[in-house]
């Protein structure tokens, strides 16, 4: 039975944020703060682009059929848990259409208790109060022999890279700037090595896969 590999792949503006100022429970109704959402969508614009993850959201059967589309469907299908905190959980709770958009369980890290959760589809959230390793200790029973994805947010990515339990991650880097927002490499360790193992240019992004040195 081959390892789960533990990764994540997450879009970045140039400037390092994954989602801008106000992209958050305590903002997201507030008029002022409303341009999070034309930042936000100028960040994903690459993958809304794509024929697989329209399809997959049910946004029509159009799109591009090309490398990236191909890099969307290959990590959608690798993985088979998710694992994400529950700030990311609360937003998807509240944005995400009834049938979520993952197809499989998905464990939230959270200090409150909760029975899990099914939506229609295949995804099931369960919530986990006992900490990262724990979580990850059940994804790995739960995903059968495809990989864990490190969901989201950036604090959980964080935890997770400290403390030396992701294998591999994808950059796609837009070319946009949010002048602030929420860095995805923040307080991380100094001594995590990785090397680049792959590269796919577009004309909407650049996409960069690393593997951590173990």
């Amino acid at each position: 039975m081959k390892k789960n590999k533990v990764f994540f792949d997450m879009s970045m503006s140039f400037d390092g944020f994954i989602a801008p100022e106000g992209m958050d429970m305590e903002h997201a109704d507030n008029p002022e703060y409303k341009q999070w959402l034309n930042k936000w969508m100028a960040l994903q614009n690459w993958v809304f682009e794509q024929k697989f993850f329209r399809e997959n959201l049910k946004l029509g059967e159009d799109g591009k059929t090309g490398e990236e589309n191909r890099l969307v469907e290959e990590t959608f299908n690798r993985t088979g848990v998710s694992i994400m905190g529950y700030n990311m959980f609360q937003g998807g709770e509240k944005f995400w259409p009834e049938e979520a958009p993952f197809h499989t369980p998905v464990f939230v890290l959270t200090h409150t208790v909760r029975k899990p959760w099914e939506r229609p589809g295949g995804t099931t959230f369960y919530f986990v109060n006992d900490g990262i390793e724990s979580a990850l200790e059940q994804a790995k029973k739960a995903a059968g022999d495809r990989d864990i994805r490190i969901a989201g947010g950036a604090n959980v990515v964080q935890q997770y890279l400290n403390a030396g339990l992701i294998d591999e991650f994808t950059i796609h880097y837009s070319p946009v700037f949010f002048g602030g927002g929420i860095p995805l490499f923040l307080n991380i360790r100094d001594d995590i090595r990785f090397k680049i193992t792959n590269t796919i240019i577009s004309d909407l992004t650049t996409h960069v896969t690393y593997e951590i040195e173990k």
